[in-house]
């Protein structure tokens, strides 16, 4: 991957770190972020490099997207609200931003012959219980006007139709990956993340706060696997037109997630279990669980996990040091 590409909302966690990748592979980058939940110091090591540029705005902007996707050779979409905290305050703005966005980038990347990388989510499943979540699962959401949660799987779907969509009618080269739970430095605590929350807590001394009884599970992907999957999915011509699991299978509790931190980083903290509703308000769903089966993915590029959960709390813990070190510094300048 020599040429050069666009990653909207490249500053953002998984962005950032796509974004290191396409450079370390020889290729240039032009990133387009608004910065709502992206940060500048995610990328800002990259830009004298003279091979990464950020635009600051909005998948909004026709004007300025258009710009961008005629200055490269493909664009992989990765922008949208991000965590299950901010989708629950903004719920309107979040849907539409995201539907809207991604009815830009795809347009104008379908008027330009320009391939796209779109990233999906796991969302997209809801309360689908099958212990194996395929391609092929169902989507099983509650109603939309009872359970805001799933504004943002609607919002992801709608990606997906319309990647799909222009990939059949009008033959724009599309992927779509559904990432699951995607986790490592940079990510912060912000909008609902847990295993950031829980670094975060466990480093402060604070108690790890367990939202409902702590068993549901879930399934974290070091986003250095997950970037690799999203790479070899764009290098792979097999790939157009179709949708990817991208996650790890080895499941765990969100309690058993508690007790591994605090081991992990030799932490004197509790766990103090809290009811749903003292954090959220009745318009919460929370699914049991969600396991991907990723044959598709390794069978047609390789893939394969090369990280682990440890390696994953290491790195969360210690990018979440250094930027604890870096506000202390700023704090004492100022």
């Amino acid at each position: 991957m020599s040429g050069r590409y666009l990653v909207t909302g490249g500053a953002g966690f998984i962005g950032s770190h796509l974004v290191e990748a396409l450079v370390t592979r020889g290729g240039r980058v032009v990133i387009l972020d608004d910065l709502s939940t992206g940060r500048r110091e995610n990328v800002s090591h990259l830009l004298g490099s003279g091979r990464v540029e950020l635009v600051e705005g909005s998948t909004l902007e026709s004007a300025l997207v258009d710009d961008c996707i005629r200055s490269v050779d493909g664009c992989f979409h990765l922008a949208s609200a991000v965590g299950v905290g901010l989708i629950l305050e903004n719920p309107l703005d979040s849907l539409l931003r995201t539907v809207r966005g991604s009815d830009v980038v795809m347009s104008v990347a379908a008027r330009h012959g320009r391939p796209l990388l779109f990233t999906s989510t796991s969302e997209i499943y809801g309360n689908n219980k099958t212990p194996w979540l395929t391609e092929a699962s169902e989507c099983l959401l509650g109603p939309p006007a009872a359970k805001s949660r799933w504004l943002y799987s609607t919002a992801k779907a709608f990606g997906e139709c319309a990647a799909l969509g222009y990939f059949r009618e009008q033959g724009l080269p599309t992927v779509v990956a559904r990432l699951f739970n995607a986790v490592g430095a940079r990510q912060t605590a912000a909008h609902g993340m847990v295993l950031p929350r829980f670094i975060e807590q466990a480093l402060a001394g604070e108690d790890l706060t367990v939202y409902g009884d702590g068993r549901q599970t879930r399934c974290f992907c070091h986003v250095v696997d997950v970037v690799d999957a999203l790479l070899r999915l764009a290098d792979c011509e097999a790939a157009v037109g179709n949708v990817y699991n991208v996650g790890s299978s080895m499941e765990v509790t969100i309690v058993e997630l508690a007790h591994r931190v605090i081991e992990r980083l030799h932490s004197d903290s509790s766990i103090r279990f809290v009811r749903y509703d003292e954090v959220y308000d009745g318009d919460f769903e929370e699914p049991r669980r969600g396991k991907p089966d990723t044959a598709a993915l390794c069978q047609l590029t390789g893939w394969r996990l090369t990280r682990t959960i440890e390696d994953a709390i290491d790195d969360l813990a210690a990018s979440s040091l250094l930027r604890m070190a870096t506000a202390t510094d700023a704090s004492v300048a100022r």
